[in-house]
């Protein structure tokens, strides 16, 4: 047991970290992606863009904040993984989303 002590490192990237606050909170500001993974919001803003532009996730301006909406039906994109699944399997197991917001369902 880790106790008060936490290690300095993560077992996630910060890519992941990222899709999980994203799946967590839709409506999730970059400000708040940074705090939560604790990064800078211009990281959380470079991750986000990497994120879009890969077709994990898109964004849709509504109003003045962006709403994220995660592709699920997109592969892991680890091949060191034997058995790849999706973002959706992956964020049911580590974002207690079980149903992510998918734009194809």
């Amino acid at each position: 047991m880790l106790g008060d002590h936490s290690p300095g490192w993560s077992f996630l990237t910060n890519h992941a970290q990222v899709l999980i606050c994203v799946a967590r909170d839709p409506d999730v500001r970059l400000r708040d992606i940074g705090a939560r993974v604790g990064i800078t919001e211009r990281a959380a803003h470079r991750i986000v863009t990497d994120l879009a532009e890969a077709g994990y996730l898109t964004r849709e301006r509504q109003g003045r904040r962006n709403r994220y909406t995660i592709n699920a039906h997109m592969e892991v994109p680890d091949p060191r993984i034997a058995r790849r699944g999706s973002v959706a399997e992956l964020l049911a197991v580590l974002a207690d989303a079980p149903d992510p917001p998918s734009a194809s369902g």
